[in-house]
């Protein structure tokens, strides 16, 4: 079964303030038809750059990171907000519109020598998914890639990304 996945990405005007556009992207896995096609394209984006693992950031990156890697057959490790990894973590603070956040993530969770891509859920302003490339380099890993199921393009969140991007879905159009 083929259909149009972006038809599952409602949008809802002035949420969650006026102003703002939100893509729902739950419509993505809302039904076993509409995940399974969204499963099988971002593995095909994430093929692209081989990977020998994915790097998910917390918490919806998870729900797309998970399949492709078993589709793909490579490891998936986990990007976390501070505090929620146990063992030795490494910590990122990265800025936000309005203030700042953490990631963290475990560096006996790959090899420096490990291709890795970051898979997130959207590409918004870029400054989460930016900050998992650069976590990850901090550690010493070689980031050749990142993915998303959804790209919001007029918030220009490629700009702050200096890995080749992936995304399932443009919005808007």
């Amino acid at each position: 079964m083929d259909f149009d996945l972006k038809a599952c990405v409602p949008t809802f005007p002035g949420f969650p303030k006026e102003g703002v556009n939100f893509y729902d992207i739950t419509g993505l896995f809302k039904t076993p038809e509409a995940f399974a096609m969204t499963v099988q394209k971002m593995t095909r984006l994430v093929a692209q750059y081989q990977p020998d693992r994915l790097f998910a950031i917390d918490s919806k990156g998870f729900i797309f990171a998970a399949p492709v890697a078993a589709n793909l057959g490579i490891g998936l490790s986990l990007l976390r907000k501070a505090s929620k990894l146990p063992g030795h973590v490494v910590r990122y603070t990265y800025q936000l519109e309005y203030g700042t956040d953490e990631m963290e993530a475990r560096s006996e969770d790959f090899d420096p020598s490990e291709r890795l891509v970051v898979i997130d859920d959207v590409l918004a302003t870029g400054g989460t998914l930016a900050a998992g490339v650069a976590l990850l380099r901090q550690l010493g890993g070689n980031v050749v890639g990142a993915v998303t199921s959804m790209e919001i393009g007029n918030l220009n969140g490629r700009k702050k990304l200096d890995v080749p991007f992936s995304a399932m879905l443009y919005f808007p159009e």
